[in-house]
């Protein structure tokens, strides 16, 4: 029977990062992961294969479009997409073994297989039982389905399966307008499928700010991507070759149909616990099977930790990874942290999309006095010159204090811009210090200068 003083189940984003924290504060790690490779859902299914397509379809969409105005001439590529699911896997397989370098760089042992808790201060993995002092449970998320949709990952597939479809479909049916609806919907519209999008709220991306919901899904649309709003998916009757999705409209409970050659399933993640033994060790969960966990990320159960998407919070590497870090630094016996308040959110579709804080809604909600400062990339000369001029920067700051309560971002890069913001929140920064701190110009970044700038006296370019 091995020892060691933490074990750690899953090697997503929140268990790798983790295992390698636990091992750099100088303790004996192991890691249990059941798949081929490590990385979890993200690095094998998820973010990077995503973001993969992603990039080759917005490269094959400059070309279709812009090309030619920037005196580029000649036929626009032909898709190959044997040899494009083939960059995809090759990018897969660079980020997977980087994890098994650092794993051994670290001298972090791969338990290979899948594990359960039998008991406090062990973990079972195939014939073998392990003694750890601490248990740290990172085993992520799965697809969240809906009744009377059933997944069969070739003609109704979910984010999973929509990443390696045999054929590029015709038409595609996504059910659900959250990020991967989204950003799966632009890959393939790009790639020529007629794409229409199902959602069961009366607007795109919950959770955002409202002007965003309505300005990306404008944008979207301009792309040619269809949007049924405020529709309930009843049932999808799919044969060997082809799927119908049916709906009733919540507004007037009329029936309508969508026919398409293949259904992406978009409707959120679940806790991914089974198999664990969580029950009959007494770890208490939620009845949507979240672990429930204490400021230190502790379980019900003394010695074991959890993390990551089977926790409470928002479903993103990032915030798993945070969390990684934290409870190892508390098992270590410091103090772990993760500001809650300063998790940025990012849709990889073109226009990006990114968000940190509070929205305008919620700050109205709880009364809140605050002060948006607004700019649009049509005033930034570095996003015109790149045929990337749609969207905008807002930043929510407090009306009395000027102190920066969030950030939303429709444009180019948004995903890199909104760390300047983060990290100005991270300092309790006012949009002043942002609007006084000298931008390098032509960047995009201007755009965010201008908008802490529209916080107070007004913004220069606009």
């Amino acid at each position: 029977m091995s020892s060691y003083d933490v074990i750690i189940i899953g090697s997503g984003p929140g268990g790798y990062v983790c295992a390698i924290r636990c091992a750099q504060l100088g303790l004996k790690t192991a890691c249990v992961e059941g798949r081929e490779t490590l990385g979890g859902t993200c690095l094998n299914v998820g973010c990077i294969p995503s973001k993969a397509l992603l990039h080759a379809t917005h490269m094959l969409h400059e070309a279709e479009h812009n090309f030619a105005d920037m005196g580029l001439k000649g036929k626009s590529p032909s898709v190959d997409w044997t040899q494009m699911q083939a960059y995809k896997d090759k990018t897969i397989g660079q980020n997977t073994s980087g994890i098994e370098y650092l794993f051994k760089k670290n001298k972090i042992d791969w338990l290979k297989g899948w594990g359960s808790i039998p008991e406090a201060g062990k973990v079972k993995v195939g014939d073998e039982v392990h003694e750890a002092k601490s248990i740290v449970v990172a085993t992520g998320s799965d697809v969240a389905t809906l009744p009377g949709v059933e997944i069969d990952e070739k003609i109704v597939v979910s984010s999973t399966g929509a990443l390696s479809l045999g054929k590029v479909p015709k038409r595609l049916a996504v059910i659900g307008a959250g990020v991967i609806g989204l950003e799966m919907g632009s890959v393939y519209r790009r790639l020529g499928s007629e794409v229409t999008v199902i959602e069961y709220l009366d607007h795109v991306t919950p959770g955002m700010d409202g002007e965003v919901q309505k300005t990306f899904q404008k944008l979207l649309k301009k792309q040619g991507l269809n949007f049924v709003l405020g529709a309930a998916v009843e049932k999808v009757d799919a044969t060997k070759t082809k799927a119908k999705v049916t709906y009733t409209s919540r507004k007037d409970d009329s029936e309508a149909t969508v026919e398409a050659d293949v259904v992406l399933v978009a409707t959120g993640r679940k806790p991914y616990t089974e198999g664990l033994g969580l029950d009959a060790l007494g770890v208490k969960t939620t009845d949507r099977g979240v672990i429930e966990t204490d400021g230190e990320w502790k379980t019900s159960v003394d010695g074991v930790y959890a993390i990551g998407d089977c926790i409470s919070g928002p479903m993103l590497a990032h915030k798993a990874e945070d969390e990684g870090m934290a409870v190892a630094e508390v098992i270590a016996g410091k103090h772990g942290h993760v500001n809650y308040g300063v998790i940025p959110s990012v849709i990889y579709t073109h226009p990006e999309v990114a968000a940190v804080g509070e929205t305008e809604e919620a700050l109205k909600e709880a009364g809140r006095a605050y002060k948006a400062g607004k700019f649009s990339f049509m005033g930034n000369g570095r996003a015109k010159a790149n045929f990337a001029a749609d969207g905008f920067v807002k930043i929510l700051a407090d009306k009395e204090t000027d102190r920066i309560l969030g950030a939303h971002i429709v444009g180019p890069m948004a995903g890199d811009l909104i760390h300047e913001i983060c990290v100005a929140m991270e300092f309790g920064a006012a949009a002043e210090d942002v609007a006084m701190t000298c931008h390098a110009h032509p960047t995009y970044s201007e755009a965010v200068r201008e908008a802490a700038l529209a916080c107070g006296d007004g913004p220069i370019h606009m």
